[in-house]
């Protein structure tokens, strides 16, 4: 298992190395320049070098992404182009909002779509599976964005019950987390039933059946405990997608966040705060599948048998 461990994680500096070369790649193929922001009507082609001979914007790329990849590994994520402060002080700014909404969202889609799995594989073929599971096809398919608008229409305009926008206490939490919690909840809910189904089928639970063990108890105990395996991959998957989502309704519910950092960032042209943006977000999928890997073989003992 820790042989496993090591090889998944040295597994992680290429995919890192080449996240971080298409990272820079796309944000220099961007239309527009920071350095128009900073010049003042009308500055000269010489005021223009000296801002870009003092930000490294007067080298070659290649130059430039070893400048910048070789800071990174040291800890320092440069400093923001326009607003003149270390990346690192913004991004820890922004970064506890994020970290709140995914992890509040999170929580939300799994303990939700897990008690939906399962009433809705005790339920095999009558109404109570059909109506979750025709719910969780809707929930699956509805935009983000969209229904983050449509919560914000009925219940911060309509009913006004929270607030349209900011950040301010818990209430205002409350309609971003069931936005983005309500997507994964819907696939939480279909994994969990599909695996439920699946293990039920077992010649072990027909064996605990013919000892007379109750029915319920049978479910619940032994076929969710097998049932939560490939749930608890994805889940794993989901801590970047859901960290990652949070950028889009963050913009839609008027959050600070690293959905605000980055979307400014990206208006302004500030390529330092923009790459550490996305490469923390590409991170924290990368740690995310990192651990559903390492979990999976861990509950799972055929894979642990596969790893030996």
């Amino acid at each position: 298992m820790l042989s496993y461990t090591l090889r998944r994680l040295l597994l992680l500096i290429p995919v890192f190395l080449a996240v971080s070369v298409i990272i820079f790649a796309i944000i220099h193929l961007i239309p527009g320049d920071p350095v128009d922001n900073l010049l003042k009507v009308g500055s000269g082609p010489e005021q223009r070098a000296i801002i870009e001979a003092r930000y490294g914007l007067d080298r070659p790329l290649p130059v430039q992404y070893a400048m910048w990849l070789g800071k990174v590994l040291t800890g320092d994520l440069g400093t923001a182009i326009v607003g003149r402060r270390p990346v690192a002080d913004l991004v820890l700014q922004a970064l506890p909002y994020s970290l709140a909404l995914g992890s509040l969202a999170l929580l939300f889609s799994t303990v939700v779509g897990i008690f939906l799995g399962v009433v809705a594989a005790l339920n095999r073929g009558k109404l109570a599976d059909q109506t979750i599971m025709t719910g969780v096809l809707l929930g699956s398919t509805v935009p983000s964005f969209w229904l983050g608008l449509l919560m914000i229409l009925t219940f911060s305009v309509y009913f006004q019950w929270f607030p349209v926008s900011g950040a301010r206490g818990w209430s205002s939490l409350v309609l971003p987390v069931l936005t983005i919690g309500l997507g994964g909840t819907a696939l939480v809910a279909r994994v969990t039933r599909v695996a439920m189904i699946e293990a039920a089928g077992r010649d072990f639970v027909l064996l605990l059946h013919a000892k007379g063990m109750h029915p319920m108890r049978i479910q619940l105990r032994h076929v969710l405990r097998h049932a939560l395996i490939p749930v608890v991959t994805i889940l794993a998957l989901r801590i970047g997608w859901v960290l990652g989502g949070a950028v889009t309704i963050e913009v839609v519910f008027a959050r600070p966040g690293l959905g605000t950092l980055l979307i400014k960032a990206l208006n302004q042209h500030d390529y330092p705060v923009v790459q550490a943006s996305l490469l923390i977000l590409a991170m924290a999928v990368m740690l995310g599948t990192l651990l559903g890997d390492i979990l999976q073989a861990a509950m799972d003992p055929r894979v642990r048998a596969a790893l030996t």
